[in-house]
């Protein structure tokens, strides 16, 4: 496969394998293929349920694989690393915004707004190209998705240790 004019080499990797991995059953998170002389194809994935363990990826894996080896896309030497997005996952697409509402967010701009460049907040989906995020004073801001850098969810603790407080309040009342 030669890249096409206009398409990556990572948008040519991504059209051949998105179907083998919808068809196994996941969702492609992210593909990004990496390195010089030695290039790493990562592939981030899920159920669709948000999950992913180590079975998930080996078979992922394996079915990827055989895509790969059938259609020999890239020249060189590569390493394949199939893995879940994890607790911090970086949101890559739009509908990642209305997706993950509700739940934290650190997102860095390229540009400063309001005389910065990295904001930490709830998400409240996406409206006419902007994403919205709950600032923890309240407030509600609009981050224009064309000068994110990058996006990232966070890991909310404080959600946490109330559903941990909630679940042992529940198993003391089973008792």
């Amino acid at each position: 496969m030669h890249e096409s004019e206009g398409l990556s080499t990572a948008n040519l990797l991504e059209a051949l394998i998105a179907p083998a991995v919808e068809a196994a059953g996941y969702r492609l998170v992210r593909l990004k293929l990496m390195g010089g002389k030695r290039k790493t194809l990562q592939i981030m994935a899920e159920r669709p349920d948000g999950q992913m363990d180590v079975e998930d990826c080996a078979l992922l894996s394996r079915a990827v694989s055989e895509v790969l080896e059938a259609s020999d896309p890239l020249a060189e030497e590569y390493v394949l690393e199939v893995s879940s997005p994890g607790l911090d996952r970086k949101l890559v697409k739009a509908a990642d915004y209305a997706r993950f509402d509700g739940k934290l967010a650190k997102i860095q701009t390229r540009i400063p707004l309001q005389h910065q460049k990295v904001f930490k907040g709830r998400l409240r989906g996406l409206q006419n190209g902007n994403i919205r995020l709950e600032t923890p004073k309240g407030d509600l801001m609009e981050i224009p998705l064309d000068v994110v850098h990058e996006a990232r969810l966070e890991f909310d603790w404080e959600a946490e240790m109330a559903r941990s407080k909630a679940e042992s309040a529940s198993e003391r009342e089973e008792k």
